[in-house]
């Protein structure tokens, strides 16, 4: 992964903002939004629906096969903060969540759902937020080099399985697949097949997350 480009990516992305409005304008990577002040509690601001987080994680790719659902872990790429430069959500924290199967437009899709935010501190907060729907897909054919595919790669239990069956790379299984171990119950059905599709998603690119509901956050959780 070039960690450069992703700071890079994030510090361009914050300067590009232009918020308007109060002392706590937040700075996101949005449309010009603004935060809230929760009186009647302590150091609490709501930030508003559709302002996106850019996330990073510690692989460059993740692999999973249309129809299967991955737990996921992410974290914030880089400081949440307003226009006074107060963190709201500092980088770091992590973005639990899953990567599930969604149809966009009949076609088999995938994105990636935020379920709660685990702070340094260690307290957790739920989070309403998602990722874009991706479309895309990558093909595997029996005997194809995947290296490519899966060089700094996590790979869905579902993915490994295909993917080892498909192109007869047994090497494959002894990878730790995110989700659970590889399972061999459509391994009937994968080997008479000589190709599938994955999706190939690349974190920074790929899984940032759009707030679908205001999110109160509060200083003292970190």
């Amino acid at each position: 992964m070039t960690r450069p480009n992703r700071w890079k990516y994030a510090t361009a992305a914050l300067m590009s903002m232009a918020i308007s409005t109060g002392a706590i304008a937040p700075m996101f990577v949005s449309t010009p939004a603004s935060a809230q002040r929760i009186y009647g509690q302590s150091r609490s601001v709501s930030i508003p629906t559709g302002v996106t987080f850019p996330v990073a994680y510690d692989k460059d790719k993740v692999v999973v096969t249309p129809g299967e659902t991955v737990p996921l872990t992410l974290t914030v790429a880089t400081n949440i903060i307003d226009s006074a430069r107060n963190v709201l959500v500092p980088a770091g924290t992590q973005v639990v969540g899953q990567l599930q199967p969604v149809t966009r437009n009949g076609k088999q899709a995938v994105q990636f759902v935020a379920q709660e935010l685990v702070f340094a501190s260690g307290q957790r907060q739920y989070i309403n937020a998602s990722s874009p729907v991706i479309t895309r897909t990558e093909k595997i054919s029996k005997g194809a080099d995947t290296g490519r595919i899966l060089t700094d790669a996590a790979i869905g239990a579902g993915a490994a399985s295909a993917i080892s069956l498909i192109t007869g790379d047994r090497r494959i299984q002894a990878l730790e697949p995110i989700g659970g171990a590889a399972a061999g119950a459509a391994a009937s059905v994968l080997l008479r097949k000589k190709e599938t599709n994955v999706f190939v998603l690349k974190p920074e690119q790929d899984l940032n997350v759009t707030l679908r509901s205001n999110l109160v956050v509060s200083r003292s959780n970190y």
